[in-house]
């Protein structure tokens, strides 16, 4: 490591490598507290040319690298390695280009997802990916992770808004996909990255869609006795054929720590409220919202808000974007949770989960993507009291096998980084995650490239091979070779 150090000393300044132990503990964890590892190296590159620089230097000492932005993941995507080098990306903030008759803007990978539209929107654009955290993530960690939010039902994940991007592959070379073109010809290798967790290289510099200012947006909040009802709502409003911009539901616990929080001022005694946002043509949106507040009202709605103004939705939706810091206010720790079920499973799967909280005394608050039955489950302990984190993660996981037995995934938008690595194997069979380490292969042979997240057992590229001996059964039947 110190000559790496001595290395990168010839082309950055002092303050962009930091070496000191108490200032390296800055960046041992992201936004999932439970995994801690201080990094051997931090650097901060300004610009493509010194990301590819440290990434060269990296590849060439056979040293491994991870990538990380603002830090707000919540897989351990971004968990450094001690023998390793992080290369925070933080400090690459500019927007290139508002190319608006292009309907694109060019930004490097540090900007934050919420200035891109406060940027656009004197041009009447916005950008429509808006996790929870939109006001201090980074758009080069939403491409790691494709990161969704609230408005995903309508308009799609992180991936469903990127048309070009300039990478630095694990061996350090500059290489542009894409660019602002809707649909460029040869394989989709823009959608391979994006969603691939940091392990095919990082991305320097992003174009991605801007979308048109609605004309009209309407929101409601609908109280409901349970999630049962909620849920049935939820399903009642799609098969009407109305795609909402959001459908979101949060449970009675979620609720109590936003108001705790917050203040929101949801229904009293509600155990379940839905947030349905409807935008578009003014004529579309009124006729589709009469239609809504009519089938909440039939799925059993008991009292329903809807905005007058942007004010009164701010209100609405601060509540929802709060609640997962919100939870701190009734519990010391806790797990946020990801993942995925068919929405016509919500009323079951939220039975089986709270069926799950009464046996094991542990509690889990639930606030999720309704329309797309994503959901988030926040399970609650305390780490002071011996054996309860432990005993938190065996419920964790337990509703994940719940989202696979309903036909869901382990993961909706956080991706499977270090923390879900290992409930891979209960999703996909070992051919799938061979042929998935295979493109893996293709970009990062050496295994440099954020290693360890996503598989729960490296295979080929030279890796260590896990539970296969002798030839690989892809080997065998000649569609790979171990590089």
């Amino acid at each position: 490591m110190k000559a790496l150090v001595e290395k990168l000393s010839g082309r950055l300044t002092k303050d962009q490598i930091i070496t000191d132990p108490v200032e390296l503990r800055t960046y041992e964890c992201d936004g999932l507290a439970q995994y801690r590892v201080s990094p051997g190296l931090v650097v901060l590159p300004h610009n493509a040319s010194e990301t590819a620089f440290v990434v060269k230097a990296c590849a060439e000492a056979g040293i491994p690298f991870v990538a990380r932005g603002s830090g707000t993941g919540l897989s351990g995507g971004a968990l450094p390695r001690r023998d390793g080098v992080l290369i925070v990306t933080a400090q690459m903030r500019s927007i290139v280009e508002l190319a608006i008759e292009d309907e694109r803007a060019v930004v490097q990978p540090g900007v934050i997802n919420l200035h891109v539209t406060r940027a656009a929107a004197a041009h009447g654009y916005y950008y429509a990916p808006d996790p929870s955290s939109q006001q201090i993530c980074s758009i080069g960690g939403n491409v790691a992770e494709n990161s969704g939010g609230a408005h995903c039902l309508k308009y799609g994940f992180t991936t469903n808004h990127v048309t070009g991007l300039e990478i630095v592959t694990p061996d350090g070379e500059l290489v542009r996909l894409g660019g602002k073109a809707l649909d460029p010809p040869g394989y989709d290798l823009i959608g391979t990255f994006v969603g691939s967790e940091g392990t095919l290289g990082i991305a320097t510099e992003v174009t991605v869609r801007l979308t048109p200012v609605p004309q009209a947006v309407s929101t409601l909040l609908a109280g409901f006795a349970s999630t049962d009802e909620a849920g049935a709502a939820t399903s009642a409003i799609i098969a009407a054929g109305i795609v909402p911009a959001a459908i979101e539901m949060m449970d009675a616990l979620a609720i109590e720590a936003a108001e705790a929080a917050v203040h929101c001022g949801y229904p009293a005694g509600a155990g379940a409220v839905l947030i349905v946002e409807l935008d578009g043509l003014i004529e579309a949106v009124e006729a589709e919202f009469a239609a809504v507040q009519r089938l909440c009202v039939d799925e059993g709605a008991f009292e329903i808000r809807v905005a007058a103004d942007d004010a009164e939705r701010a209100l609405i939706w601060k509540g929802r974007k709060s609640a997962f810091a919100a939870v701190g206010r009734i519990s010391p720790d806790y797990i946020v949770q990801d993942g995925v079920i068919p929405r016509t499973a919500l009323p079951e799967v939220l039975r089986r989960i709270d069926e799950l909280s009464q046996r094991t005394g542990v509690r889990v608050a639930n606030v999720f993507h309704a329309g797309d039955g994503n959901l988030h489950p926040l399970v609650l302990f305390d780490d002071s009291v011996p054996g309860q984190a432990a005993h938190a993660e065996e419920v964790s996981g337990a509703i994940l096998d719940l989202c696979i037995e309903h036909g869901g995934s382990i993961t909706g938008e956080h991706g499977v980084g270090v923390d879900k690595s290992r409930y891979m194997p209960r999703m996909f069979s070992d051919d799938d995650l061979d042929t998935m380490q295979m493109v893996r292969c293709a970009f990062d042979p050496a295994g440099l490239s954020n290693p360890g997240k996503v598989f729960p057992t490296p295979r080929l590229c030279g890796e260590v091979p896990g539970r296969h001996k002798g030839a690989h059964p892809l080997q065998e039947a000649g569609i790979a070779e171990v590089f």
